[in-house]
């Protein structure tokens, strides 16, 4: 769909008023278009000209208050309408396509059982596939949905089922909402259902999945009975939306939305193979977090994408926070601390960067880019010491306000803070002006002047990177923290405000016996990137594997990972720390996280004559943490995957597909398999026949996709060449097949024969642009971007691509990012 500017739609807000859309769906044909009927009901301006998103095949009949509208109003994927009445009804049958890439209603064959599912994703302009519309978030409406399907199938929606016959269903109408939460899928599911607190419950998975959600139903209808009851602890406004669906949908591009009533996650949240805990937490998390969104986006929409952050930042925030109060998983702000706050930290460093709350986002091509590390992590982060410095007690107060004030209706950046001013008695202004207007991130250092074994002076000293001279004030806790019989405790705690100057001194640590380490940022109240005084960064090799407190462990291992990043410490200081002190972790989230982030860094930092060296040594790490880890446990299962990543012993590889010399315990099942072959292909141990036999005893959704990867990771030319071509030129593979065939191909230990991909990757992507649109067509660049392709050369091409005339937003903002990941790396290296 063509973007829509922010004065386009703002021209449109002062002219229309959108009051219902009645979209009649026939999907009972076999090929790749469906039949669409809309009533438009809308109120005008007398005499006023307009415009609905709008992207049919064919169009069968258009008429505006009874008179006929010339079909080529509906070119250019816009429909144009003139002489407006008062009181509107607009009539449109069409023949609409379905889509591959997770946009508008997409079309997806299990091959697992040859079954069509069939999902709606409208987001973020995408309305027009579907319906005419006038599609954008300040235009709420009622949806009323009929759908003619096959008599097998099953159909949901947003608004409650009124009747069924046979294949036709007919749903109630919504409640007000924006055209890009209006949702829908059909086929052949697997359901659960339930109900709590007087609200009906239901689960939905592809047919293929009925095992898995079975096993795993009670575990989901729990944390969500949980979490909907923490809800109603919070806000006076009880679940808005009538029912609380919960659909696991194949080859969606996002984690999950909020759709009002029928939430749509990824079908990977319910996985046929082991779990960790982590992985188990992180579903509970995404949970709790489109839970949020029924209420931050869904009752309480932003009026314009501006204010993105209202949504995402906020369900961030309440993800983690109601995850921790409501279910078992009480560790998710340790989940926090090293991952997503890391996650939004980077994106706040990066050439991108924006403001949380961006004075100016220009149009809906703008908006997409802003979802990221920024609008989510750094958002929450920011809340998170906010509430520390208003106190929860007003903090909900001012959200309860917030909700009933504009309940189905629209808000703003300022609607929020007048809420929480009144209900705090404190003026905001200040506070959003540094912490939601302006981009990038301070760094907090700890100073340390001692006296022999006192400390004579404490201070922290806050610096602004170049070209962003804002100071912030912080507030943030110092925890002091002792070795003493085997273990590290900590003595105490201070929670003290940084000033927004240079060094703001801690009069408290005067005179007060040093401790073995002075954390700062304990508690991580604050966002901000943090660096210890030298004596406690030195201490941390012999510290951190005796430090109980998982998340003082977590924000050790953040700090660490982000001096390496800057290059302020080598790669090699990082890969001696994972050997220490990985073998001894407990915590699941912890181990995995590290391993990522080692292992990523490891591929770009170190060089190609010391890379294998550093690898042999994460392995080993992995390996030990394999030894010592319970049978069957989480950390058994993280400790293997992080092994078979980074091992170059393919014998051992082989024996574990083969049942031999596996830990008692560890379940080498269907998805560890593939990990298993897929680290044999990459290193040429396993070749097609391999691949193809393994996919003959998975014919399913998760081994396609699988397969498709190893394919591409093949150090063979003719593999290289297919995968490639495919990547840039084939339209007709679906989203996630495309991102997993990028995803499989650039290896450092297949740098030789990756080079003249190198230049292809900047010469052809443009091109690919041309086949693939929003999120998908972002994924499939990134994803295919060369990084670990560390040169001088890989930037000078990067930078002839970013001087090209009209280049795509999206790939723009691709390319920028990651060439300077690329400086990131060059500079470390040197």
């Amino acid at each position: 769909m063509p973007t829509l500017t922010r004065a386009e739609a703002a021209d449109r807000a002062s002219l229309v008023d959108v009051e219902s859309y009645h979209v009649d769906l026939d999907l009972t044909g076999t090929g790749d278009t469906f039949q669409s009927r809309t009533v438009v009901r809308f109120r005008a301006r007398s005499g006023a000209a307009t415009f609905l998103e709008f992207e049919p095949v064919t169009v069968a009949s258009i008429t505006l208050n009874g008179q006929p509208v010339p079909h080529p109003a509906a070119g250019g994927q816009r429909l144009a309408l003139s002489g407006l009445a008062e009181e509107n009804e607009l009539v449109v049958d069409a023949t609409m396509r379905y889509s591959n890439n997770g946009e508008g209603l997409h079309r997806y064959t299990d091959p697992a059982d040859g079954s069509v599912y069939l999902y709606q994703h409208l987001f973020i302009n995408n309305a027009g596939r579907v319906l005419p519309s006038f599609d954008q978030p300040d235009l709420k409406a009622s949806f009323r949905v009929s759908v003619t399907a096959p008599a097998a199938w099953t159909v949901a929606t947003n608004g409650r089922l009124v009747s069924r016959d046979g294949g036709r269903w007919e749903f109630a109408p919504t409640e007000r909402i924006s055209t890009y939460l209006a949702s829908l899928i059909a086929g052949p599911w697997h359901v659960r259902t339930d109900e709590h607190d007087g609200i009906p419950l239901a689960l939905y998975a592809r047919a293929a999945l009925a095992e898995p959600l079975d096993a795993q139903a009670a575990e989901i209808f729990e944390i969500t009975k949980q979490c909907l009851d923490r809800f109603h602890q919070m806000f006076e406004i009880r679940f808005p939306f009538g029912h609380y669906q919960q659909a696991f949908a194949p080859e969606f591009n996002f984690g999950a939305m909020e759709y009002p009533g029928l939430v749509v996650f990824r079908d990977e949240f319910v996985p046929r193979s082991a779990m960790t805990e982590t992985e188990r937490e992180h579903r509970a998390s995404v949970i709790a977090h489109e839970m949020a969104h029924q209420w931050f986006g869904d009752l309480v929409t932003m009026a314009w994408w501006d204010d993105l952050w209202l949504n995402e930042s906020f369900a961030e925030y309440l993800g983690a926070r109601v995850t921790a109060d409501a279910t078992r998983f009480t560790g998710t702000w340790t989940t926090f601390a090293l991952h997503r706050k890391g996650w939004g930290l980077r994106a706040d460093q990066r050439p991108s960067t924006h403001p949380v709350a961006p004075a100016e986002v220009s149009d809906t091509d703008q908006a997409l880019l802003n979802f990221d590390g920024i609008s989510y992590a750094k958002g929450a982060a920011v809340l998170k010491q906010l509430i520390a410095w208003l106190g929860d007690e007003a903090f909900l107060a001012g959200l309860n306000a917030h909700f009933e004030a504009h309940a189905y209706g629209n808000a703003t950046l300022a609607d929020l803070l007048g809420a929480l001013s009144k209900a705090s008695g404190r003026d905001l202004s200040g506070w959003a002006e540094v912490w939601l207007r302006r981009a990038q991130v301070n760094t907090l250092r700890l100073e340390v002047q001692r006296d022999g074994d006192v400390y004579r002076e404490v201070a922290v000293v806050q610096t602004a990177p170049d070209g962003f001279a804002t100071l912030r004030p912080h507030r943030i806790g110092i925890g002091l923290y002792d070795h003493a019989d085997g273990a590290v405790v900590r003595r105490e705690l201070l929670e003290v405000d940084v000033e927004a100057t240079g060094r703001t001194v801690l009069p408290a640590l005067a005179g007060v016996r040093a401790a073995d380490l002075l954390l700062l940022n304990d508690g991580d109240l604050a966002y901000a990137k943090v660096r210890l005084d030298a004596a406690s960064a030195a201490a941390v090799p012999l510290l951190l594997p005796l430090l109980g407190d998982s998340l003082a462990r977590a924000l050790l291992w953040a700090s660490t990972l982000d001096a390496v990043v800057d290059g302020e410490r080598p790669v090699a200081e990082l890969v001696t720390l994972v050997l220490a002190a990985l073998p001894v972790e407990t915590e699941t989230v912890i181990i995995e996280d590290v391993l990522r982030a080692t292992r990523g860094l490891v591929d770009r930092y170190a060089t190609a004559e010391t890379r294998p060296a550093a690898l042999e040594l994460v392995a080993q790490a992995a390996d030990r943490l394999l030894a010592v880890s319970p049978a069957g446990s989480s950390r058994q299962l993280a400790a293997a995957r992080g092994l078979v990543g980074a091992t170059t012993d393919t014998a051992r590889l082989r024996a574990w597909l083969a049942g031999e010399g596996v830990p008692a315990g560890l379940a080498v099942d269907a998805d560890l398999r593939w990990l298993v072959l897929y680290r044999l292909v990459v290193l040429g141990a396993a070749g097609p026949d391999a691949i193809e036999a393994e996919l003959a005893a998975d014919r399913s959704a998760t081994g396609e996709q699988w397969a498709a990867r190893c394919h591409a990771a093949r150090p063979e030319p003719a593999a290289k060449q297919a995968a490639w071509a495919a990547i840039v030129g084939d339209a007709t593979l679906s989203n996630r097949l495309i991102e997993l065939t990028a995803l499989g191909f650039w290896h450092p230990e297949q740098r030789e024969l990756l080079q003249p991909y190198v230049e292809r990757y900047f010469t052809e992507m443009p091109e690919m642009m041309r086949l693939r649109s929003g999120m998908s067509a972002e994924k499939t660049t990134l994803a295919a971007y060369p990084a670990v392709m560390v040169s001088a050369r890989t930037r000078e091409l990067a930078a002839g691509l970013l001087a090209a005339p009209d280049l795509n937003p999206i790939l723009n903002r691709v390319v920028q990012d990651s060439d300077d990941d690329m400086r990131r790396a060059l500079l470390a290296r040197e």
